[in-house]
């Protein structure tokens, strides 16, 4: 018989890309998800696990649900997660409970229902700024961007001698440096999946994810994938807005490459024991991101609201080295940017969406998180 996977929190964006992938591998899959309301809402636009899919509603908090869940499973995806970075600044307890309690609780039923491998979403926010060169060639690894208080002052992490740093692929081994609270939980729950999975006779694999695109993202949740963000202002005819100056660059993988490689990342004996960055290996620009899907959603003259503020917890550059998960995993990411972009928008046309962008905004600066 077939393995039997469980996908924690599977009925959200990535889940449900994952588990049709799994199922046409052969696979047999369980999903289990509490369904938050900020992230399905009412269901609409959001990918359906499908019926080949044997479903539990439950939080991975519920220690009752978790142990049912696992009954009978030889590997476990952990995705289930609170994600935004600017909302748990504010929501520190929701965000410590449901990542970083939830993680506890799923590994205190995996000590009495060991599986063979454990594989947890992890992400790019626990680099803080990634990698940078100084003007004369030194790596810098613990850039810090100072708060502006002109706005002549740069945007960009400087040197000691006030010039701009050169932002560089970040490879795993370098040091995190933890800007939010959701980095701080994605780290927690990394930690704890490497540190227990092998001391109970499990594998335990972690993975990195930049920032993750395609059909599927929950478009009502303002707190989600930039790019859902974008569309979903787009698609109620509002611009784009864009946090600092526009220029801050960012990696965009698409779903499918993301359900490569968590399946790369549950059969690779390679694997075990390791993080891996995950993304395209491309980076752009924020600003020229916006543009590109404003011309995919054929509306190529809305240019981006540009705040000139800078959110608590958000950095400026971090793009990924994913040399490790290509030479160590076979990862090779597939899916055309431009190809991607005109994929969703195509999604996003079919959908209803509600633009909430500026109720999160207010959520942030009444509690002096944007400045």
């Amino acid at each position: 018989m077939s393995e039997l996977i469980l996908l924690t929190g599977g009925a959200g964006f990535i889940g449900c890309h994952l588990a049709g992938e799994l199922l046409r591998r052969g696979y047999r899959v369980r999903v289990l998800d509490s369904l938050l309301d900020q992230v399905h809402g009412a269901q609409s636009g959001v990918l359906s696990v499908g019926p080949h899919v044997e479903f539990h509603r439950g939080d991975v908090r519920d220690i009752a649900a978790v142990a049912r869940a696992l009954q009978g499973v030889d590997a476990v995806v952990h995705l289930a997660a609170e994600v935004g970075v600017g909302q748990s600044m504010y929501a520190v307890d929701r965000y410590v409970s449901a990542n970083d309690s939830g993680t506890a609780v799923l590994f205190q039923c995996l000590i009495e229902r060991p599986v063979r491998r454990v594989v947890v979403a992890s992400s790019m926010s626990i680099y803080g700024e990634g990698l940078y060169r100084s003007a004369s060639g030194r790596l810098v690894e613990d850039a810090v961007r100072l708060p502006r208080t002109s706005s002549t002052q740069p945007w960009d992490p400087v040197d000691e001698s006030g010039r701009g740093l050169l932002p560089l692929p970040t490879p795993e081994e370098k040091r995190p440096a933890l800007a939010s609270v959701y980095a701080i939980t994605k780290y927690v729950q990394e930690r704890l999946t490497l540190t227990l999975s092998p001391a109970y006779g499990m594998e335990g694999v972690a993975l990195r994810l930049w920032n993750v695109y395609g059909p599927g993202q929950a478009l009502s949740n303002p707190y989600t994938g930039v790019l859902a963000i974008f569309a979903s202002r787009l698609h109620n005819g509002q611009p784009p807005m864009i946090f600092e100056d526009g220029q801050q660059r960012r990696d965009f993988v698409h779903v499918s490459d993301i359900a490569q490689a968590f399946i790369l990342a549950l059969e690779r004996p390679e694997a075990v024991g390791r993080v891996f960055n995950i993304g395209s290996g491309e980076h752009r620009t924020v600003s020229d991101v916006a543009a590109l899907l404003a011309r995919a959603m054929g509306r190529p003259g809305m240019a981006p609201e540009i705040t000139g503020k800078a959110r608590a917890g958000d950095i400026r550059h971090c793009i990924p080295d994913i040399s490790l998960a290509k030479g160590m995993l076979g990862f090779e990411p597939r899916t055309d940017f431009v190809a991607g972009l005109a994929e969703l928008a195509e999604w996003v046309a079919r959908q209803r969406a509600e633009d909430r962008v500026h109720e999160a905004r207010r959520e942030l600066e009444a509690r002096g998180l944007v400045a």
